[in-house]
């Protein structure tokens, strides 16, 4: 079986195409746009709000110290793509990714600092600043306390679910149809 090479990245032969725009933020770049909004939204202080799941895991935190963990523990896109933007350089895919994150908050004061986070992504100016990161929220779910023994003590930790929303446009080499050789034949 001959092997499909790449093509010239255009629909004017046949190949594989890529995207020929950028990427949104995903994976550690994610990460830190999540770790911004939450730790904005919640009052932590910088170098509080951790990704969960890191390359180097840095050490725990005192048990006096409030802080939170997240992770991205869901990702889902549309099913039906849709293509629009038609033009004569290309053609643009807008798919809707819903991007599920949960949050544990941890420490003496880990209960406040999880309820202002729940009452704070509420709030209308703080979507509008999780809007211009090109996020939406899409819905979240009640605070669970789930205290957690770590080195022989208990620490507080308040854990919640919140599922964002955002729209992905890749822009493809999808060239428009001008002309088509047409021959037509019969009386």
């Amino acid at each position: 079986m001959e092997e499909l090479r790449l093509s010239n990245n255009t629909s004017t032969e046949r190949g594989w195409l890529i995207p020929t725009s950028g990427d949104p933020d995903y994976d550690e770049a994610l990460d830190r746009l999540l770790s911004q909004w939450m730790r904005n939204v919640s009052g932590l202080s910088a170098g509080m709000v951790r990704p969960r799941w890191q390359k180097e895991q840095p050490p725990l935190l005192p048990v006096e110290t409030n802080w939170c963990a997240f992770g991205v523990i869901g990702w889902s896109g549309d099913d039906s793509p849709a293509f629009t933007r038609q033009t004569d350089d290309g053609s643009q895919l807008w798919r809707h990714e819903t991007i599920e994150c949960m949050a544990s908050f941890y420490g003496p004061a880990g209960m406040v600092y999880a309820s202002r986070f729940r009452d704070g992504i509420s709030v209308p100016q703080n979507n509008a600043a999780l809007n211009a990161l090109g996020l939406s929220l899409g819905d979240y779910t009640g605070l669970t306390p789930f205290p957690e023994l770590i080195n022989q003590q208990w620490v507080r930790r308040y854990d919640m679910t919140v599922c964002l929303r955002r729209k992905v446009v890749r822009e493809y080499g999808i060239k428009s149809l001008v002309e088509a050789p047409v021959i037509f034949f019969g009386d």
